[in-house]
């Protein structure tokens, strides 16, 4: 084909010369590409086959490579690079030329009907991508034109095979529209044609999909045909005809899949709920298919059950909203509702005998909104009719969250068990929402259900309804405030009953425990209730993570009312620990739960407590800082300070002055004496330097200690002021000896509480200006390989400007090299970095007035800053800088 073409190189820097682009030199690549067990050399020919697709040379070697001589693999790449040509370079092509083109893809899709079918698809997508381009003006027909064409008497292929092959045609052509890369103003141009061309497609596709004489791969494709048109958005009304002949095609199980596929698409597209009159005439269609959704439950047949599920909850979710408006049609609206409540209950367990129960969960998410979106008159002629529904459907999500027999689940794989846990969090939150229709008789209806399965005498209940009436009451209680739910009092009285002789029960006992814990604070005299039951599970690790966290929600909620069962608590606590029963989280969530319990002690009974508790850790510590170090026993090192760091996390004796927090935060001081933490940690201090010491260039050793000192302070606020020298000191030898990130971090900490104290500032001073100037002396020697040291640097200069902009106005302070740092920052690839950058210019912009010396280096440096936010280096994401900069810095007055 003769035509002009994209300029020389279009191919790309380092491309084959353009002479290269030859039919027998692509073969050879194809032959590379499909047979050459080299991966490299297979790369290297993709490498050159895709630049061979858009090379002007194509226009010639795809026509050849379509030849009937030619093996499929490489007429589909032929078929292929005339499709990207057509639809990423066609304003390259002469309009003179189009007919041309047209004349000769229809020519080859009519000898392929007969052929590959592949290649046939890949014919159809260049061509459907052609119409689409010179549609309406230059082809204002095209979808006739294409059905006259192939309904022609004269062409060589049979019937059968130029139906097929137009079907396919005009299967893709709307599939090719979604994807194109048309102009938006021609696209709505084109969608508006295609639209008027539905009057030549869907009486060919109803014809087809009636008529007796249909072989099954015709009607199968007329159905792929028609599911593909309907996403166009075509009016509902309009299909009709076909969406009923596609209900009929259910009947057919080879049409099955199609049909669904059609049915679903057709009711799902956003403008069909403006066609009431149509989506109520599919109701009985619907409701026509239960009959057939029973039975291929009662013979297993889950592909069945699952696509006619599917066409239900698409017409009950997408216009529930629509069809509840019409009130005289309640009945046959409601008939739906119940058809999707039984796919909800289908019979068997998800996902091993069922996987259609989950389809239905949003539909009642959605009819729930919007029977609750209604005025109140209406409103509450609903509520009466759908209360009893939903109550039925709790019901059937609690008998679908049931696990199966121990024996049946022990056969289970792990991605099924997962699968089943991920789907009983999905009936929790339905569970959840569903409160909100409710309200307090769900919880009523919860109660007299376990009190009477827990009570009953006349037969053995199974521990599979307790748990799952629990889990319920779980659900329910985890995110909805049941302080004030007159059946908690009962609950809390039933859970002792139930006898727990499985994990699973167990599990969820304790998970509902902890969602109860607040309505344990408010009525302490029931925590002995179910208090020595959660004591006992921390024994057992299979509960490891259920009984844990349970005890960390009682102690955070209810502190203040444990010091009577303080010295079980924390005896049973020590000694699962020693055991080392659990994993390392469960474990550091334990210490935090004895913070919050011993919190509540007077400091001597926190102090004895504390004592017996990290007594052996300290001992254990000692020795291992006595050891050459090892892998070995840097786990240990780095398990017993996170257990000290969690401790002190929550271990809190002062209280708030307000109950929010801030950056003013304050504490009123402590009345027994000094603080508990920080006698322990002045205890301790000699032994955490002679670990460092050994330990020193290990960030995640230095990393633990950090973090002990951190969250104290972050805890203690002004209780940790008589920690602060020797702190400074200890921070400022080993910053100097390694800078680690995590020595700043907690070096910031220290400058947001402390500097503002006269009495601290002058170690805060010093620590400041000695980590100060140990960075810019790694700056000097190149920063690249510390991005995580810069952007802690960066944060602490923006937290020191924020909080004691003094410390900027000491004569040791190189402010010039400090602001060339940043600046710096600025071009690091790392996304943080440069936001910590950004972070600490927009405290020093608004300075430079009341801070001398960041007013004389912003005066003559400030264009090196402006030059490096508007010129990011290529290697930052073109306009990251800037767009984070102007992100952070809103305009100054």
């Amino acid at each position: 084909m003769e035509r002009r073409e994209e300029q020389p190189g279009a191919a790309g820097a380092g491309a084959a010369p353009a002479l290269d682009f030859t039919v027998e030199n692509v073969e050879k690549a194809l032959h590379q590409l499909y047979y050459d067990p080299n991966i490299e050399n297979k790369n290297l020919a993709q490498k050159w086959l895709m630049q061979a697709q858009v090379s002007p040379q194509a226009w010639h070697f795809s026509w050849q490579l379509l030849q009937p001589d030619k093996v499929p693999e490489i007429q589909y790449f032929g078929a292929s690079a005339l499709h990207i040509k057509i639809s990423r370079y066609w304003s390259d092509i002469p309009s003179d030329q189009y007919e041309s083109l047209k004349a000769q893809l229809f020519t080859q899709i009519t000898r392929f009907a007969s052929g590959s079918k592949i290649v046939l698809t890949r014919l159809c997508v260049a061509l459907a991508s052609l119409a689409l381009s010179m549609m309406p003006d230059a082809w204002p027909c095209a979808v006739a034109d294409m059905v006259r064409l192939f309904q022609a008497e004269d062409s060589p292929v049979d019937g059968q095979g130029r139906c097929l092959a137009l079907l396919e045609l005009l299967t893709v052509l709307p599939e090719e529209f979604q994807t194109s890369r048309l102009p938006q103003y021609r696209k709505g141009l084109v969608r508006a044609s295609l639209a008027v061309e539905c009057g030549a497609v869907f009486p060919l596709l109803e014809q087809l999909l009636q008529q007796p004489s249909s072989p099954s791969c015709v009607r199968q494709k007329v159905l792929k045909c028609f599911s593909s048109w309907v996403q166009l958005e075509v009016p509902l009304q309009d299909c009709e005809a076909l969406i009923q002949a596609a209900f009929t095609a259910l009947q057919d199980s080879e049409l099955f899949d199609s049909s669904v596929e059609a049915i679903v698409n057709a009711i799902s597209q956003p403008d069909a709920q403006r066609y009431v009159n149509t989506l109520l005439k599919l109701i009985p269609l619907v409701l026509g298919l239960q009959d057939q959704l029973r039975q291929a439950v009662q013979n297993g047949d889950m592909e069945t059950s699952h696509g006619i599920c599917r066409i239900a909850v698409a017409l009950g979710e997408n216009h529930s909203r629509a069809l509840l408006d019409q009130v005289e049609h309640w009945q046959s609206f409601l008939a739906l509702v119940n058809m999707i409540m039984f796919c909800t209950g289908i019979p068997g367990h998800y996902p091993v005998n069922e996987t259609t129960s989950s389809l239905t969960l949003t539909f009642w998410y959605t009819l729930q909104d919007d029977i609750l979106s209604f005025e109140a008159e209406k409103q509450a002629v609903y509520q009466q009719v759908y209360r009893p529904v939903y109550f039925q459907l709790v019901d059937v999500l609690l008998h679908k969250a049931q696990f199966p027999s121990d024996e049946e689940y022990g056969f289970w794989s792990s991605d099924e068990k997962e699968q089943f846990r991920i789907y009983r969090v999905d009936i929790s939150d339905t569970l959840m929402y569903v409160y909100e229709m409710l309200g307090a008789e769900l919880l009523s209806n919860l109660y007299d259900k376990l009190g009477r399965l827990l009570t009953s005498s006349e037969e053995p209940y199974s521990w599979q309804h307790t748990e799952a009436l629990l889990y319920g009451f779980q659900s329910i209680a985890e995110t909805i405030d049941v302080n004030y739910s007159d059946v908690v009092p009962g609950l809390i009285g039933l859970i002792p009953r139930i006898s727990i002789s499985n994990v699973q029960l167990a599990d969820t006992v304790m998970f509902t425990i902890g969602a109860l814990s607040e309505w344990l604070a408010d009525h302490p005299v029931m925590i002995n209730s179910v208090l020595p039951l959660v004591l006992h599970a921390l024994g057992n690790p299979e509960l490891s993570v259920s009984s844990v966290s349970t005890l960390k929600k009682i102690c955070r909620e209810c502190k203040y009312d444990l010091p009577p069962y303080a010295a079980n608590i924390v005896a049973v606590s020590q000694d699962v620990l020693m055991k080392q029963i659990h994993k390392t989280s469960q474990c550091m969530w334990l210490m935090q739960a004895l913070g919050f319990l011993l919190s509540a002690l007077q400091v001597e009974e926190i102090l004895k407590n504390l004592h017996s508790l990290i007594s052996p850790y300290i001992q254990q510590l000692e020795k291992l800082a006595e050891e050459i170090p090892n892998p070995s026993n840097k786990l240990a090192i780095v398990h017993i300070l996170g257990l000290l760091s969690n401790l002190f996390t929550t271990l809190d004796v002062s209280h708030h002055e307000d109950d929010h927090e801030g950056p003013e935060l304050r504490k009123l001081p402590v009345p027994q004496g000094p603080n508990p933490v920080v006698v322990v940690l002045q205890q301790v201090f000699q032994l955490i330097q002679k670990v460092l010491s050994k330990w020193l260039n290990d960030a995640q050793v230095v990393e633990a200690v950090c973090a002990i000192f951190e969250k104290s302070v972050k805890t203690l606020l002004d209780d940790f002021a008589p920690m602060v020298p020797q702190l400074c000191e200890m921070l400022g030898r080993m910053y100097s000896t390694i800078p680690q990130a995590s020595a700043l971090d907690l070096t910031r900490q220290l400058v947001h509480i402390f500097a503002h104290e006269p009495a601290h500032f002058p170690p805060i001073e010093a620590l400041f200006l000695l980590v100060t100037s140990v960075t810019l002396t790694l700056f000097h020697q190149g920063p690249r390989d510390h991005p995580d040291i810069v952007d802690s640097f960066m944060q602490l200069l923006a937290q020191a400007l924020k909080r004691k902009p003094d410390l900027f106005l000491c004569e040791r302070l190189d402010v010039k090299a400090v602001f060339q740092c940043a600046v710096l920052a600025l071009k690091f690839p790392e996304a943080p970095t440069v936001k910590a950058s950004c972070g600490f210019f927009t405290e020093l912009l608004p300075r430079c007035g009341e801070v001398e010396p960041v007013g004389k280096v912003v005066q003559e440096d400030g264009r090196v800053l402006l030059i490096a936010v508007l010129e990011p280096p290529e290697h930052v994401d073109q306009g990251g800088t800037a767009a984070t900069w102007f992100s952070l810095c809103p305009p100054q007055p």
